[in-house]
């Protein structure tokens, strides 16, 4: 399971959930200030320590059970749900969750044929597996069948219902359909069916294919992998299935698609945020210019139009919330034509507690994938304490900052070590402060964006000039930034400013592990390495990485520091968000998988620069070197060995560029407090976070976590969390209406047994489907009171259908949580 890849600069782009005209979005009814907890002096998290293990799922109830371990965090399956439940545990729930079949779109270099290089055979799989039957055998029916990229349970798929239920009737089950698809396309790639019915080619020899298939999930993914197996081979594929563990497969799914290692992998992806709009999904899944960094994706040919779609609304290029719909309706179709992953079920996963156990969860990233978990864990009424926390697994890829695992369990416990700009709201998907202080965003005139939350403030401007003084690029032969007026003599317009304000007595609060204190070095050099991991001039140069960094400055045009007594902070770019709140941009220095003082970074650089480790698992398979390790394996010796060197040379990285904000007073005493947590606890992971990593044994998959007492917050600053509000929604009417009279329902709106406010509903949209199945009406429904609306179908619309029984659909979108909610009704139409 890997999460979405995520780049500080990179593509901001969040569109609100229904179609309106180009005007500002409608604030989210929220609460506008930080929530507050009850009131303790306790600094860091509120429990002494966490010790971390492996536990496989098919024990993990039984282990909770026996008090063995105290949270289940990797989740369980709805097939699981039953077992939690007779239990008596506690148990999370969430929806961001997700499955499909990855395909591998090279042409191999090892000769070996393969069928998915061809789009349209990538597409009849849609046809091939039976989505419904999926969920019902391996999920209980308790997850949702699956055909598109965006989630059926996230805000955009409310919006796009009407399309997205057309095509899913398209591609809904059909293996005839498939069958001659397939045929007819192999046949014209040069390989037939022989007398036993299986595809070979002209010399005889057997179209196989390999399918990797994981053996180690949640149950669920070995099922799929037979099922889907057992559905290519019974249309002519010869298959071999391929069993492993995430450490065993990970590798070669990830590695070089164009080796021919693999043809098919059961994939799974897990959403670490409530993603309140998701039309940067297209590019995410599918396209080159994707920031996932993997092969596969490189090696993919998409249909020019889907590129230049996809494409266009990760960069927010739209310029109404009408065009984007446009924009969305199209990229849906065109991504099915694809087809690169064969999406299959939007699951539900639930993580199993003990019932002392007190933990705030995400909507969609749960329990595992959520920011605010390390933050609010605890046992209920108690402070301190040793927290049991199992998991699928751990230590899957080296963990490093710049390019290390991002494993959803790895990821887990890196959060936990971790700070940053802003939390994560787990219901609405929006942010609040954690380490900034206040923020102002400016948008050109016309761009469809509100805010909601009274710590940023929005403004609406003519013309967004670049200042000249802007940092825009990089020179890696004189290792210096390249200004805005360097770059562009002419001058450069953004669509968007955000500028960050950061406390003033941030430098003095704010801690490394190690008991270093942030500086702006450690900011500075985040972009530096941004930069130059990018350039071929540059020993750090790495080529995949390099295709992400040209994605990400299509948008980017600029940023700049305007004051560092406090800190404040300008960037610049084209792209944009409709929530004010997620167009800020921070300085933090977080990379793409973790936090990373300057020390450590620098040191990892030196490493790489004399060849002897890399900080991707690409570079360091091209090179066949080890990836850089902060946590374990060779690497800790070869770092040891390069820290000592960056001490005795008093090290300034980047010095041409950071020697403004690195002194070598700070170096002497950085590497010296670097070298000194080495020696106590024996790796290099120093962050900022409440919890400092005391143990790894990545060999035996355990560590421990230890509360760090000089965190600056106090630990039930984000306690005041409660049960996110999901509508509980249900329709009633006459189950008998006739043709050609007006017909009337109720949606009746609820939580927790009362009605929900209408001020905290945004809408409540219904679908009528007719008796063969088609959508004939879409429309809105109108409030009547609390929890109380109306929908009305004119005599019009219900004397155009057929005698038979129709279906009514609603879709209920709250301000309060960004997950909607769904309900049918059905009815009969006669004369």
């Amino acid at each position: 399971m890997r999460k979405y890849l995520m780049l500080a600069i990179g593509l901001l782009v969040v569109a609100s959930m229904i179609l309106a005209a180009c005007n500002p979005v409608e604030p989210t009814v929220v609460p506008t200030e930080e929530p507050v907890g009850p009131v303790t002096t306790r600094t860091g998290g509120w429990l002494d320590e966490i010790v971390v293990s492996v536990v496989p799922k098919d024990s993990a109830v039984t282990q909770l059970q026996a008090d063995a371990i105290d949270v289940y965090a990797s989740g369980l399956s709805s097939s699981g749900l039953a077992s939690i439940q007779e239990a008596g545990l506690g148990y999370t729930k969430q929806n961001g969750l997700y499955y499909d079949i990855l395909c591998n779109p090279a042409t191999f270099t090892n000769g070996v044929f393969n069928p998915f290089t061809n789009r349209k055979i990538r597409e009849a799989l849609n046809w091939v597996v039976d989505r419904d039957y999926i969920n019902q055998e391996v999920y209980l029916g308790g997850a949702l069948a699956k055909y598109l990229p965006i989630t059926t349970q996230f805000p955009d798929y409310a919006d796009l219902a009407d399309i997205a239920r057309k095509l899913e009737a398209k591609y809904a089950y059909n293996p005839s359909h498939a069958d001659e698809v397939i045929m007819a396309e192999m046949e014209a790639m040069g390989a037939t069916k022989n007398a036993d019915g299986k595809y070979a080619l002209a010399d005889g020899t057997l179209v196989n294919l390999i399918f990797l298939i994981r053996s180690d999930s949640d149950g669920t993914r070995l099922p799929i992998g037979d099922y889907v197996s057992d559905q290519l081979e019974s249309i002519g594929f010869t298959v071999t299935r391929q069993y492993g563990k995430s450490s065993e497969l990970g590798p070669i799914w990830q590695g070089e698609a164009v080796q021919g290692l693999w043809h098919l992998y059961t994939a799974a992806w897990s959403a670490t945020i409530i993603d309140r709009d998701q039309s940067n999904m297209f590019q995410e899944m599918y396209l080159p210019e994707s920031l996932q960094g993997l092969d596969s994706w490189y090696q993919n040919v998409p249909d020019p139009a889907f590129s230049q779609c996809g494409n266009d609304l990760a960069y927010a290029r739209y310029t109404d919330l009408a065009q984007r719909r446009e924009w969305m309706s199209t990229c849906l179709e065109l991504s099915l034509q694809d087809s690169m992953q064969v999406w299959l079920i939007d699951g539900k996963n639930y993580s199993p507690y003990q019932t002392d156990v007190q933990v705030t969860y995400d909507l969609a990233a749960g329990v595992e994938g959520a920011q605010v978990w390390p933050f609010t864990v605890r046992y209920v009424g108690q402070e301190g304490g040793t927290l049991r926390w199992a998991t699928n697994d751990l230590f899957t890829q080296p963990w490093n900052p710049v390019a290390g695992s991002n494993w959803a369990w790895d990821q887990a416990i890196i959060r936990a070590t971790s700070s940053g700009d802003t939390m994560n709201d787990p219901y609405t998907g929006l942010v609040w402060p954690l380490r900034i202080e206040r923020a102002e965003v400016f948008l050109v005139e016309g761009t469809p964006a509100g805010k909601t939350l009274d710590w940023v403030d929005l403004q609406f401007v003519s013309e967004i000039v670049v200042p000249e003084d802007a940092i825009a690029d990089w020179d890696a032969t004189t290792q210096t930034f390249i200004t805005v007026g360097e770059k562009f003599p002419d001058g450069v317009t953004a669509k968007r400013k955000a500028v960050t304000y950061y406390p003033a007595d941030l430098f003095q609060t704010v801690k490394w592990h190690d008991g270093s204190p942030l500086s702006l070095g450690d900011m500075m050099m985040v972009w530096a390495m941004f930069f130059d991991r990018a350039k071929p001039e540059s020993a750090l140069f790495d080529e995949v990485y390099a295709a992400n960094f040209e994605a990400a400055m299509v948008t980017f045009k600029g940023f700049r520091i305007t004051s560092t007594d406090p800190l404040v902070y300008e960037v610049y770019s084209d792209t944009f968000n409709q929530d004010a709140e997620l167009n800020v941009g921070g300085l933090w220095p977080t990379y793409n998988y973790g936090e990373g003082g300057w020390p450590m970074v620098a040191v990892g650089n030196l490493a790489e620069a004399a060849g002897e480790i890399a900080w991707s698992q690409d570079k360091a398979d091209g090179l066949e070197i080890e990836q850089t390790n902060f946590v374990g394996g060779p690497s800790l010796e070869i770092l040891s060995t390069y820290l000592d060197q960056a001490i005795a040379e008093n090290y300034i990285p980047y010095a041409p560029a950071l020697s403004q904000y690195i002194t070598a007073e700070e170096a002497a005493a950085r590497y010296a407090a670097v070298k000194a947590f080495y020696e106590a606890h024996g790796h290099f992971w120093i962050a900022t976070g409440p919890y400092y990593v005391e143990t790894p044994y990545p060999v035996e998959k355990t560590l421990v976590l230890k509360n760090f007492v000089d965190y600056p917050d106090y630990a039930d600053r984000w306690s005041a969390f409660g049960e996110p509000k999901i509508a509980v929604v249900t329709v009633d009417g006459e189950g008998q209406i006739t043709i050609g009279s007006e017909a009337t329902f109720t949606v009746f709106v609820n939580y927790a047994d009362a009605a929900y406010p209408q001020d905290e509903i945004k809408f409540v949209k219904y679908l009528l489907y007719d008796a063969t199945g088609e959508i004939v009406t879409v429309d809105f429904a109108t409030a009547v009171a609390d929890g109380q609306y109306t929908i009305t179908l004119p005599a019009e619309v219900t004397g155009a259908l057929a005698a038979g029984a129709n279906k009514l659909e609603v879709a209920v979108g709250p301000y309060t949580v960004a997950i909607p909610t769904f309900a049918t009704f059905e009815f009969v139409t006669a004369p």
